[in-house]
């Protein structure tokens, strides 16, 4: 239950409201019955009076009604699940996803966090890991050919040398994880950010980015120049 007081001055005027924020913009019968209103005066006599404060009310309760609706979103999208404590959860990479893999929607969280599949050359191939967690977790030497990863969030992953050649890699998180050596030749990479990311002697060959992905990349100061020059970077 959310409860929100307040008082309006109209001569000797106080009114209060109590009301649960899921029922405020659709049942407005919910609000009549829970406004009360009290008077020490005679100012309370006219109907119009009363209506008036009745509209102040709804219009209050409404705009702190989407305000407290909006904040658990915003706070949720900001946080990461705790770890999942699936006995098998990183041999499910081998499996992977099989829903809505380019929006990054799935059947069931991939987490693969602190996992470790160094020098898989056989299991990752052409899988589909949309929105799946990978921080931390170790790819280094590894073949993602041909995966799908929209959405998935990398943060401080290792992928030294990393084979990501063919893969859809859209809106992948990157920052702060290590990308030496890794081939990301006729890739796409709209839409990924590599903010603080270690991209020496990556293989950007034909990589499929845009514009405005290519001038955030280019800042990035660990890229060599065969990289810069792949990707157009300026000098």
């Amino acid at each position: 239950m959310a409860t929100l007081s307040f008082s309006l001055s109209l001569g000797s005027v106080a009114a209060t409201a109590t009301t649960k924020p899921r029922y405020l913009l659709n049942q407005k019968s919910h609000f009549r019955n829970a406004i009360r209103c009290s008077s020490s005066g005679s100012d309370f006599q006219s109907a119009e009076t009363f209506k008036e404060l009745r509209n102040v009310a709804f219009g209050v309760l409404a705009v702190w009604a989407v305000n407290t609706a909006a904040s658990p979103v915003i706070a949720a999208s900001q946080r990461l699940p705790p770890l999942s404590t699936e006995p098998n959860r990183c041999e499910r990479a081998f499996i992977g996803n099989t829903i809505g893999q380019a929006n990054g929607v799935y059947d069931k969280p991939l987490d693969l966090r602190f996992c470790d599949y160094t020098n898989d050359k056989a299991n990752l191939k052409g899988k589909s890991l949309a929105a799946a967690l990978m921080s931390n977790a170790k790819f280094d030497g590894a073949d993602m050919s041909e995966v799908v990863m929209s959405k998935a969030y990398a943060v401080g992953a290792s992928f030294k040398g990393t084979d990501f050649s063919n893969a859809v890699l859209d809106r992948v998180d990157f920052a702060k994880a290590d990308l030496q050596g890794a081939n990301f030749r006729n890739t796409v990479l709209s839409g990924s950010t590599f903010e603080g990311a270690q991209l020496n002697d990556v293989n950007f060959e034909d990589t499929i980015i845009g514009y405005i992905d290519i001038q955030k990349l280019c800042v990035n100061k660990t890229i060599n120049d065969e990289s810069r020059a792949n990707l157009g970077c300026r000098p």
